[in-house]
């Protein structure tokens, strides 16, 4: 799988430049590419599509953090550290989106998610997740906690 192959859509995050009524931000991301792969990382070990908790959400930096700093997201299997999906970012939109997951988040329950994710073969929908995590690094791969999405009571 290439990153060329996926494309990213967000919504719900003017609110945060306007202070208007806080929405959860989403994101779709379609894949375009051969999608046997995706799909056999996309699935569990019992053949179910893995759900949101089984999934983490990250951007990694590809040089030091300023105005035009590219980076990497990527969405990996928990439980095995495998990468199921990346693709090329500007890291002030990955920001931007986690800031208001951060604002959204202040009027959610416990329970909620802060913002979803849905992944797209092709333009058909595949799988949805209810995200709460969405952790950033640095481009030495240090975790920045202060621009990571971590819920209180979430220990790393």
């Amino acid at each position: 799988m290439r990153r060329e192959h996926f494309t990213l859509d967000v919504r719900n995050i003017d609110w945060v430049e306007t202070d208007d009524e806080p929405r959860k931000p989403s994101v779709s991301i379609d894949f375009t590419g051969p999608s046997t792969l995706l799909r056999e990382r996309l699935t569990g070990p019992d053949g179910d599509v893995l759900e949101a908790g089984e999934t983490d959400v990250a951007l990694r930096l590809q040089e030091p953090l300023a105005a035009d700093a590219a980076g990497v997201v990527s969405v990996t299997n928990r439980v095995t550290g495998e990468f199921i999906l990346e693709l090329n970012e500007d890291a002030d939109d990955v920001l931007k989106f986690i800031r208001a997951a951060r604002g959204y988040g202040e009027d959610a329950t416990d329970d909620e998610g802060r913002y979803e994710v849905e992944l797209t073969l092709e333009g058909e929908h595949f799988v949805s997740y209810d995200k709460r995590t969405f952790l950033v690094y640095d481009d030495e791969g240090s975790l920045l906690r202060q621009h990571s999405l971590i819920p209180s009571g979430v220990e790393l």
